[in-house]
């Protein structure tokens, strides 16, 4: 079985969509800023996905599906040990490719998350908000042979949050400083 990246795509939007509806309908009105902050999130979160779920690579300009194979699925690719699998790449290149790739796909979301969630309002949220996303994605490729949850990456993924989130309050409060000045 595979798993095309645009049927995955579509799924999320359709997902999004019905929980976005839920949400207006339960509350009666339809908070335009709150949408727009949410399907950038759901942006973050669709990009986030293609690059984790989905082989890295383009064949005839396609991206990829994710295959599943329970017969291969078992025992999972795994990798538990801290820093251990960093510099096994073929070149430099991939290694730095992985290290700055997996910590600045999540940069992001350090900013996004504080703006539309307004309870994640510290560093300490928004970096274990962060945590607990970038886990979801390992988790979730648990069962796909070509994909490994690798701990390294969980560790990335959560530095891009902690940058994303410093650059967030920076902006934050130099905004904050100009407002006092006018």
């Amino acid at each position: 079985m595979e798993i095309s990246f645009v049927v995955a795509e579509v799924a999320l939007a359709v997902v999004w969509l019905l929980a976005r509806i839920a949400l207006c309908i339960r509350q009666h009105r339809v908070d335009w800023r709150q949408e727009i902050i949410s399907l950038v999130m759901l942006v973050n979160v669709a990009i986030i996905m293609r690059f984790t779920m989905f082989p890295f690579s383009l064949v005839d300009g396609q991206v990829q599906p994710l295959p599943f194979d329970a017969a291969k699925a078992f025992p999972p690719r795994l990798n538990l040990v801290p820093f251990a699998e960093f510099f096994t790449y073929d070149s430099m290149g991939d290694t730095l490719v992985n290290l700055i790739g997996n910590c600045a796909m999540f940069i992001p979301t350090g900013i996004i998350l504080p703006i539309a969630c307004p309870r994640l309002n510290s560093f300490a949220k928004v970096v274990g908000a962060g945590a607990c996303m970038s886990l979801a994605v390992e988790i979730i490729q648990l069962p796909f042979y070509t994909r490994v949850s690798d701990v390294n990456d969980l560790m990335l993924n959560t530095s891009g949050v902690a940058i994303g989130y410093l650059v967030y309050a920076r902006a934050r409060r130099l905004g904050h400083k100009r407002h006092l000045q006018d």
